[in-house]
């Protein structure tokens, strides 16, 4: 980032205090925003460790356990721009110039992928369908990590289990009838 020009960068991993509850629910509740908002984002894939031609069919981009995460969604769909790294910090290409291959690996049309159709004039029951191979650690994660996708809000209560679903699901019914 810093060779590319820019003073500030910021990680989800390292930036959002899960000890302070009110900062937690914010951060949540703001992420796709953030990353809607967002000059670029660079994603590091930890597991692509060389330039390999990220469209040949078992290649570590296609395989990359970055395309199962439920929170990467939001880092994908978000910005408009997505910059992709190997683990060596080599890039591998952008959202724009690899947007027909990520359409493959993730059933996301390129259009959305590209900004070129708002995210609203997708069904929600396809928007579901992008999420639905995607895990996380936390079970409530599934949940919280689409909250954007659905430009929606709610409290986040780590403890619910599944009910995180439910209420996300009532959340989208109340946004979608109004």
């Amino acid at each position: 980032a810093h060779a590319n020009g820019f003073q500030y960068a910021w990680m989800d991993a390292c930036c959002i205090d899960r000890t302070n509850n009110a900062a937690l629910n914010e951060a949540i509740n703001s992420m796709f925003r953030w990353y809607a908002e967002a000059t670029v984002c660079y994603v590091y894939l930890r597991d692509v460790l060389t330039l390999d031609d990220p469209h040949i069919v078992m290649s570590a981009f296609r395989r990359s356990v970055w395309f199962t995460r439920s929170w990467t969604l939001q880092e994908l769909i978000a910005p408009r721009e997505v910059v992709f790294l190997t683990s060596k910090w080599q890039v591998l290409g952008t959202k724009a110039s690899l947007a027909g291959l990520i359409e493959e690996i993730t059933g996301i049309p390129a259009q959305i992928l590209l900004n070129e159709t708002p995210l609203e004039t997708v069904s929600v029951a396809r928007r579901m369908s992008w999420a639905s191979t995607r895990r996380a650690a936390l079970v409530e994660d599934e949940t919280y990590s689409l909250l954007g996708l659905f430009g929606v809000s709610m409290p986040i209560a780590y403890g619910e289990g599944r009910h995180a679903f439910l209420r996300l699901q009532q959340q989208i019914l109340t946004s979608t009838s109004e």
